[in-house]
């Protein structure tokens, strides 16, 4: 139990938790903008609903009221559709709004980093050409 224990407090397995939540809450977010900002956009030039869009591969292709495949084959390409603008959706907002000021951030962080390496560096120089000088001196 011990190791367990040591485990679950690692700061890894908490952030991942973490992550999943907040991952949960973001899948939820985006959904609803593709359901009421896309879907409606998309609307403007065919249906509402992109899962509506589908073809009839092999017919006769028959629904019923409640929008079961009752006879034939379909490709449902609205449903992929959907799913691949949710992806992108998801795909900008994480690069745009996390991994671009994440890397901005570091380049920033390593540039004062090597100002502070540099800074040492020169200070050590200084302080051997003093000891050097000490020493010819004595």
């Amino acid at each position: 139990m011990k190791g367990f224990k040591e485990f679950l407090l690692r700061g890894n397995v908490v952030d991942l938790a973490v992550a999943v939540v907040i991952g949960a809450a973001f899948t939820s977010v985006v959904n609803a903008f593709v359901k009421g900002v896309i879907n409606p956009l998309v609307g403007l030039f065919g249906t509402k609903d992109l899962a509506a869009y589908s073809s009839c591969l092999k017919g006769p292709c028959e629904v019923d009221a409640a929008g079961n495949v009752t006879s034939g084959i379909f490709i449902l390409w609205g449903s992929v559709l959907s799913a691949a603008l949710s992806f992108l959706i998801t795909a900008a907002v994480v690069y745009f709004l996390l991994i671009l000021p994440m890397n901005h951030f570091m380049r920033r962080r390593r540039t004062e980093d090597e100002e502070a390496l540099d800074a040492e560096l020169k200070e050590v120089e200084l302080l051997t050409e003093i000891r050097d000088a000490l020493v010819r001196r004595g």
